[in-house]
């Protein structure tokens, strides 16, 4: 893979350390990405998508999930060993795990649900109304009204 050099970047901009640390992560981090458990990621609306993490075997109490600073992080232990017999071969997977998803801002977890062997993870992108785009009017013939660059006075009491 091709290594980018983001020194330049770094000393031109101001606040932008985590998106370049989130890039040399993916660059770097690919090669030695963990492949277990298997997910899958998919939007389910212009604004809504849903994250789904094969877990079979896990049971809701040995599954946990967080959110903290824009950071998704699932785990998932075997609290104990419920086997009755002896096991000749194993072919299904039961070792703990962790696995995280960087969030975009304004990016909330709304819900989880475990339905055979799959866990679902709920998203859904709020923005706030201050981020939203808004539409400005444009007035023809108007002159802008002026400012007055004069403090205003305290106007005086009137004496009853």
């Amino acid at each position: 893979m091709r290594q980018f050099d983001l020194s330049p970047l770094y000393r031109s901009t101001v606040g932008f350390d985590r998106l370049f640390s989130l890039l040399d992560g993916v660059a770097g981090g690919s090669e030695s990405a963990p492949g277990y458990p298997p997910y899958n990621i998919e939007r389910t609306s212009e604004n809504a998508y849903r994250v789904t993490v094969a877990v079979a075997g896990f049971a809701e109490s040995d599954l946990s999930i967080e959110v903290k600073e824009n950071a998704l992080t699932v785990r998932g232990e075997k609290t104990q060993d419920e086997r009755r017999g002896e096991l000749l071969h194993q072919g299904i997977a039961a070792r703990a795990f962790e696995r995280r998803f960087q969030l975009a801002d304004h990016v909330q977890v709304t819900g989880a649900s475990l339905e055979n062997g799959l866990l679902h993870i709920d998203l859904v992108r709020e923005v706030p109304e201050a981020k939203k785009p808004r539409v400005i009017a444009i007035g023809s013939g108007a002159k802008p009204a002026a400012i007055d660059a004069r403090a205003h006075e305290p106007e005086p009491a009137e004496a009853a």
